[in-house]
């Protein structure tokens, strides 16, 4: 644990492969084809790979003239170099870009990670290429990050650290026979016990059946009888009502009229 960190210092395509490093067998066919290659590094690269960035996640109209504008506001560059098709000439939205000192590519790495160019999130790391030992490409298997989508995920890289590995204490498990012979030793007579115990619950919920159904069906026919008197109440109440407003509209029929006989009088 006190050798462990969040970012590989020597690439190993098993514990890339692993969220927190410490898988011992490969889990996709990528890291056995990665574990099997023999790359070497491209000796046509020139450049100072200490001062050099990796940049990716580019749109694919991105230009080299683009790039010199966004990432000369951190520095000098000495050299850009976008990573085209040999056959159809268009780009394959990563590039790499050196400067002439130290100061900008530390401030570019810090700055530019995430920053938004034509309409893209580009990726900013520096080059892995020729200075982190072991280092596999990403088309045999091997690199940092990834999708899970994609289900090539790789760790150790500044996009997809190492996670810290929980050490749990070894613990047995008396259950599946891993603890003392006495412990262990189960007797046949004490699964005939759970046997029968079981029988004995199945036959008692037998018993206790026929009784559900009778409380249930008790249970039905009190609903039944309190929503009977329910509207028989509200029945009563209603007819009420109904003979209370024809006695009072007959009550002012009654003024009304005794009103009118003694206006002509």
């Amino acid at each position: 644990m006190n050798d462990w960190a969040p970012i590989a210092k020597e690439y190993d395509p098993l514990k890339a492969g692993s969220i927190d490093g410490t898988d011992e067998e490969p889990h996709d066919r990528a890291i056995w084809r990665a574990m099997l290659a023999r790359y070497v590094p491209n000796k046509g690269v020139t450049g100072d790979p200490h001062l050099t960035l990796f940049v990716a996640r580019l749109n694919l109209q991105t230009t080299e003239e683009k790039l010199k504008e966004v990432f000369s506001r951190y520095g000098d560059i000495r050299k850009i170099r976008l990573v085209r098709d040999l056959v159809t000439g268009f780009s394959k939205g990563y590039a790499f870009i050196e400067y002439k000192e130290e100061r900008a590519l530390l401030k570019a790495h810090r700055d530019a990670n995430r920053l938004v160019i034509d309409q893209h999130e580009i990726f900013v790391d520096f080059e892995l290429e020729r200075t982190l030992k072991g280092w596999i490409p990403r088309r045999l298997g091997g690199g940092f990050g990834g999708k899970k989508e994609s289900g090539q995920l790789r760790f150790g890289g500044r996009d997809r650290p190492f996670r810290k590995p929980i050490n749990l204490p070894a613990m047995k498990n008396d259950f599946f026979g891993e603890g003392s012979a006495e412990k262990r030793n189960w007797s046949r007579e004490g699964t005939r016990d759970w046997r029968t115990r079981d029988r004995d619950h199945e036959r008692s919920r037998e018993k206790r059946w026929p009784e559900r159904e009778r409380s249930w069906a008790w249970g039905e026919s009190e609903r039944e009888r309190d929503s009977k008197e329910d509207r028989s109440r509200g029945r009563e109440r209603k007819d009420r009502d109904r003979k209370d407003r024809d006695r009072d509209r007959s009550r002012e029929r009654d003024t009304k009229k005794q009103r009118d006989d003694d206006k002509h009088r």
